[in-house]
């Protein structure tokens, strides 16, 4: 299985005026048809949001994005964890993860943020064997074509 750099965006209007920018990863379904990576994991980063609900600061928008990236090279390396999805708006960045091990995908991100000063994030894990986030995810793909 080769796991592809293939994405998707949209766009959500909130109710209360404010915008969520939304990427969804293409062509992973070999990887999902699987059956391995049934946990999910989600990055919840929390910042300063301007009047859109996006970043007020360049410099943690910079940052968020540098981290992000991290993660994503150091959890897809081996295909211990998938980024999925990541949603920006209303003062927030989710970055979604399917996930063979909860274990050790703490241990890597630990590893990984120990050069960072305490940042702003909490990781939430679920059982999620059929990957329900991904498929409600793969919806906004449909409504976008």
């Amino acid at each position: 299985m080769i796991l592809t750099d293939n994405w998707f965006t949209a766009l959500s209007d909130n109710e209360d005026g404010t915008y969520t920018f939304i990427s969804g990863r293409s062509n992973i379904d070999e990887f999902i048809k699987s059956g391995k990576l049934r946990e999910r994991l989600e990055i919840v980063w929390t910042f300063k949001a301007d009047e859109k609900g996006l970043p007020a600061d360049d410099a943690e928008a910079s940052l968020m994005e540098e981290v992000g990236d991290k993660l994503r090279a150091v959890m897809e390396k081996d295909k211990l964890a998938i980024v999925t999805g990541i949603y920006t708006g209303q003062g927030k960045r989710e970055i979604n993860f399917i996930c063979r091990n909860i274990n050790a995908f703490g241990e890597r991100l630990n590893q990984t943020l120990a050069d960072y000063p305490q940042l702003p994030i909490v990781v939430n894990a679920y059982d999620d064997p059929d990957n329900e986030e991904y498929k409600e995810l793969l919806d906004l793909k449909g409504e976008e074509d």
